[in-house]
């Protein structure tokens, strides 16, 4: 296990390579990783990280930045083409440059939101992500995805735009709420079951520990779940081929989240949506009854949802249909072959489909 003092850095490779650094006490890595020519940063946070923001802008100050702050609204709220708009007027009026930068400041939805900032002004602008949440530290920040919702799906807008830096402060955690933890918990084990099968093993030995924040045990399950998008995004930035099983429970995750007009965490509608995904293995022959259950005992042993409504099939169906994931019309689905062994299943029959969501049907 990883000593909660030292330093990880994990190298994201690619045509625009960059660090992501975990650890305690990291305040000061953002500023080091700027370009010596920035002269401007904008901080992107929520209403709740008010005071972090204020503390980064000093030290930014401190530093000899001019730094501004945007507060956006929480969550999916934040991801709206009307809060981008916001951001944007705040970059103009202050004759942001593109050797200026902007900084995410809080979970996966703000990430996003700063990063689809950071690409769209005068066409790419530095990013760092200062990620608060655990989702916004193993997922949305690493890997140079941003995007916003529409009407008609969720990151049906957004750019590829790498970051800088990732900071990854386990001092951000420290405040969070048991469920707000949990909830980002989905995308760990996502990670423990299409590669990294040590994560599991962490999550099913004590849930406890690794889930505290405080523990090795949890530094190690984010660093390996960190680790392994490091991987995945450095040899496939813009999701041409293996990037797309990082897409494992998604494609009924976003269909939920939207069906759910955004109230439900992003975790809690993966999960529902791996489940899913792993009787839809099951029923095609591919993944065997106990790696099935393995997924429903340590998801709910996370408290994590693993069901949703037979009710709302349709609804589903048109939305999976509408997602950016689908190819010329036809669904694609990250399945397993096994734990750590992903696939895709490309144009299942409806049928299929149907019967694995009556498996999960409540």
């Amino acid at each position: 296990m990883s000593d909660p003092i030292e330093t990880t850095t994990i190298r994201v490779e690619g045509a625009a390579p960059y660090d992501v650094v975990v650890g305690r006490g990291l305040s000061d890595r953002v500023a080091a990783a700027l370009d010596p020519r920035t002269a401007k940063v904008l901080i992107v946070h929520a209403p709740t990280l008010g005071r972090k923001a204020n503390a980064l802008r000093e030290s930014l100050l401190d530093a000899g930045y001019q730094a501004l702050i945007a507060e956006v609204p929480d969550a999916e709220d934040a991801k709206r083409v009307e809060v981008a708009a916001f951001c944007w007027q705040i970059l103009g009026q202050a004759d942001f440059s593109r050797t200026d930068a902007v900084v995410g400041l809080g979970g996966g939805a703000v990430t996003d939101l700063a990063g689809f900032v950071a690409a769209t002004w005068l066409r790419g602008v530095q990013l760092v992500q200062v990620p608060t949440t655990v989702l916004g530290m193993v997922d949305a920040s690493v890997g140079g995805k941003t995007g916003i919702n529409t009407a008609e799906g969720k990151n049906l807008v957004g750019a590829f735009h790498a970051p800088v830096a990732v900071v990854a402060d386990l001092d951000m955690l420290d405040t969070l709420s048991r469920n707000e933890i949990l909830a980002g918990f989905a995308e760990v084990v996502k990670a423990g079951f299409i590669a990294e099968p040590e994560i599991l093993d962490i999550v099913e030995a004590d849930v406890d520990r690794a889930v505290d924040p405080t523990t090795p045990e949890f530094r190690r399950v984010v660093e390996l779940a960190v680790a392994l998008k490091a991987r995945v995004v450095g040899e496939d930035f813009t999701e041409q081929g293996l990037r797309e099983i990082l897409n494992y429970g998604h494609t009924l995750g976003h269909a939920v989240e939207h069906a759910e007009r955004y109230q439900w965490r992003h975790g809690a509608a993966v999960s529902v949506g791996m489940v899913f995904a792993a009787e839809l293995a099951r029923l095609s022959g591919r993944l065997g009854d106990e790696a099935v259950d393995r997924h429903r005992r340590i998801l709910e042993s996370l408290t994590l949802p693993t069901s949703y409504p037979l009710g709302r099939w349709s609804t589903l169906l048109a939305t999976m249909q509408r997602d950016k994931k689908a190819r010329a019309g036809m669904l694609r689905f990250i399945v397993l072959d096994d734990i750590g062994k992903p696939t895709v299943l490309t144009g299942p029959d409806q049928s299929l489909l149907f019967a694995a969501y009556q498996e999960i049907g409540s």
